[in-house]
């Protein structure tokens, strides 16, 4: 993985729109699902207005177990057998999750999607598919090519760090503006951020996780059940006892 470019945007025709389009329904249903959409539900994820600092719901982590049709369009052969082209062996389906990003919502700061977990893959690597098209106003993620090939950033103690902007040469961000029907590949060391949304709809995407068959094989359902036990420690140490997973 260390020869692996910074990214990779397929045509616009890698996706099917109309079949994108089955998937975009699915998700504006299991966003109505309202009783799942509570703080104390860790499968959730939220962010402030970047204006008003108002809490708002942004994220399902993981996604896949709440849709049938969502669930077959991720694991469909073509967006594993990209990331399996990419690697030089079998890609596994490593973590799946839906963000939304409401207007006003506030992005995330510079960081790597790779966690020093000891059974964090290292061959880690992140698909973004847009629901919506991402733009320059709506918050587009912004990558730092390069950069991966310095490893992990942050000290490798296992807890989520935002790097400092110091980190990279601000000058190199190349943005993903992506239509529909687009798919964007990029290192799990990669740093990248996004800006807060500032148009008026959603910029829904869907963030797959992946890593290399010799790299821990299948561990998709074993790395979410530790995700749930270190999420639900970590809201303890806040004094947050009575969160849930649904």
């Amino acid at each position: 993985m260390s020869n692996f470019n910074a990214m990779v945007v397929s045509s616009r025709d890698f996706i099917p729109l109309d079949e994108l389009a089955g998937v975009s329904e699915e998700a504006n249903r299991v966003f109505g699902l309202r009783d799942l959409i509570d703080q104390r539900n860790i499968r959730c994820r939220w962010s402030n207005h970047y204006e008003t600092g108002e809490r708002r719901f942004d994220c399902f982590d993981p996604i896949i177990d709440l849709s049938s049709p969502i669930e077959q369009f991720v694991r469909q052969k073509r967006l594993a057998d990209l990331v399996t082209a990419l690697y030089g062996e079998t890609a596994c389906l490593f973590k799946d999750k839906l963000i939304y990003k409401p207007p006003g919502a506030t992005g995330y700061a510079l960081h790597q999607d790779y966690i020093s977990w000891k059974s964090f893959p290292r061959s880690f690597v992140t698909m973004i598919i847009p629901l919506d098209a991402s733009t320059d106003e709506n918050g587009a993620t912004e990558v730092f090519p390069g950069y991966h090939t310095q490893g992990c950033l942050s000290q490798e103690d296992g807890e989520y760090h935002e790097l400092p902007q110091s980190a990279v040469d601000e000058s190199r961000g190349v943005r993903l503006c992506l239509n529909q029907g687009d798919v964007a590949v990029f290192h799990g060391m990669l740093p990248h951020r996004s800006a807060p949304n500032k148009s008026t709809t959603w910029r829904r995407q869907l963030y797959l996780s992946f890593n290399a068959v010799s790299d821990g094989g299948e561990q998709r359902d074993a790395h979410y059940r530790e995700f749930r036990g270190w999420l639900t420690r970590k809201y303890a140490d806040y004094g947050k006892t009575d969160t849930y997973y649904k």
